[in-house]
């Protein structure tokens, strides 16, 4: 592990803005120490917040910019109008160029793409980058990904979100050849469109560093059914936000049984201890943050309306990825696969 990581911060970006970013480092700073920051955004907005929290402010810089990317704005208009100047393109732009080691936003999630793409690039072999989040199940934690970075996918480009996320399961996970299923409507291998069943065959077949546990419904992602799970991104993004809305519908229920009589209080007292721990494995900003896959360097998208614990877990993430040397694990993996295999071949 490096002696010290360096994070550079969109702090413009989001629902909140440096309100919810500055605190947000402040957290992640104390379980990761050795971490380094360069908050960009508007130093008039930020610094007050700094002082706040003196251990932040000693470890970090503030990079002045008035620019920001609005949340509603096209992808294409941001990329035209808020490079260069913008916080989150100067954040992108300081992975980049070596000064940080990774950048984390909380804006708008298709300028954050558009831009991460022109100014990273992707790496070599790599047809499209892949949004992978951390998914948590019964025993532990799996990967899925693309969870809405692109709406479709062909059989070449779900092998290399298989690579992906299993290049980032090693790193977080530390298993070397992780389980790797596809998501489909059924286990059955006549099930699926021509490009989920292509994929599976690849993976099946190929000699690549994975298990492959071949189909995979939605019921069995949180049963913990492989390490990482991998669809397109219109499928995934519509499964996380189920998944999120489940989550929060249970809580709701829950809360509603234990007020409805005097009984049910004083067991709610009694199973307290219970229901926090179960309402912080539920908890979504606990494992907020999605990371771009795919590109030269690493770029975390936080939940644009988390709050300062959502947002010190997108750091996390993307302290634990720098740290992990997932990028230059991928491309090797991707570079040996086209080599051996020839993927251009499957589509």
């Amino acid at each position: 592990m490096a002696a010290s990581v360096t994070i550079a911060l969109d702090a413009m970006g989001g629902d909140h803005g440096p309100s919810v970013v500055v605190p947000g480092a402040a957290i992640a700073l104390v379980r990761h120490p050795d971490t380094r920051f360069l908050i960009v955004g508007n130093a008039a907005s930020i610094e007050p917040l700094l002082e706040q929290h003196p251990a932040l402010a000693e470890k970090s810089e503030i990079l002045h910019t008035d620019v920001a990317v609005a949340m509603d704005a096209k992808p294409s208009q941001a990329l035209r109008k808020g490079r260069w100047h913008s916080s989150m393109w100067l954040g992108l732009e300081a992975v980049r160029d070596g000064r940080a080691d990774a950048t984390v936003s909380a804006g708008n999630t298709g300028a954050l793409m558009a831009m991460a793409k022109f100014c990273l690039k992707t790496i070599a072999g790599v047809d499209r980058p892949a949004i992978a989040v951390i998914w948590p199940t019964v025993e532990s934690e799996c990967i899925v990904l693309d969870v809405g970075a692109n709406v479709g996918a062909d059989a070449r480009q779900l092998v290399e979100f298989a690579l992906m996320g299993a290049a980032m399961g090693r790193a977080l996970f530390g298993v070397e050849r992780p389980t790797v299923g596809l998501l489909n409507i059924g286990v059955e291998e006549v099930k699926g469109v021509d490009e989920i069943k292509a994929a599976a065959a690849t993976l099946k077949n190929a000699p690549l560093p994975i298990i492959f546990r071949g189909f995979v419904e939605g019921d069995e992602i949180g049963h913990g059914a492989a390490d990482v799970v991998v669809t397109d991104g219109f499928t995934g993004n519509i499964a996380l936000k189920t998944a999120e809305g489940t989550a929060k519908q249970i809580g709701e229920y829950l809360r509603a049984a234990m007020g409805r009589s005097l009984l049910a209080r004083i067991g709610a007292i009694l199973a307290q201890g219970a229901f926090r721990a179960l309402k912080e494995k539920m908890d979504p900003r606990q494992l907020n943050g999605g990371i771009f896959l795919g590109l030269n360097g690493i770029v975390v998208k936080s939940h644009g309306g988390t709050d300062a614990t959502g947002f010190a877990s997108a750091v996390d993430l993307a302290y634990d990825i720098a740290s992990s040397g997932v990028v230059k694990r991928l491309a090797a993996d991707i570079a040996r696969f086209h080599a051996e295999l020839e993927l251009d071949g499957v589509a």
